[in-house]
């Protein structure tokens, strides 16, 4: 699957599926409760990389782990250097074989199941170098703080963009 093709499966991101952020939210409970469940830095190494004007961060997960992802403020670009991922959103469930690249919308969470190991990465445009501060901007706490962020921000709905060469 190529680039193209995950826009137009990740433009549908932009309409809000309540029912499927509910079963997310869900099965990140569900894993929290679990009995040696690892949380950030302590379930997948990051590696964090700083040029001027932003931010790339690299994770790299295991084989046969399961994750949620953070909800981002803003629409950023994934790539999926190693590895092959199960991912479900409020749009439904995508597999990804590396290498494999596409946008991240704001708003979106995951879950993803690694049917290898995998490294993924992400990059953002911030002036920041500290991580946590990073974090603060980019990062909402849940889809009640994103909603607020989007309406506070004068935020229009998310658009993607793209073209072919």
């Amino acid at each position: 699957m190529d680039t193209l093709l995950l826009a137009d499966y990740e433009r549908k991101a932009i309409t809000k599926n309540f029912k499927a952020r509910e079963f997310i939210l869900a099965v990140e409970a569900k894993m929290a409760q679990m009995p040696g469940t690892l949380y950030g830095r302590a379930a997948a190494p990051l590696k964090h990389t700083f040029f001027d004007g932003g931010y790339v961060r690299e994770i790299f997960m295991q084989k046969g782990m399961t994750c949620t992802s953070k909800i981002h403020k803003y629409s950023h670009p994934y790539f999926i250097l190693k590895g092959d991922v199960s991912i479900l959103t409020e749009q439904g469930e995508i597999r990804y074989k590396a290498p494999f690249s596409g946008i991240t919308l704001a708003g979106t969470k995951r879950v993803l199941y690694m049917h290898e190991d995998t490294t993924w990465i992400t990059v953002h445009v911030t002036k920041g170098r500290d991580i946590q501060e990073i974090e603060d901007e980019i990062i909402a706490e849940n889809f009640e703080a994103f909603d607020r962020f989007q309406i506070e921000s004068g935020l229009e709905e998310v658009k993607l963009i793209e073209e072919e060469t």
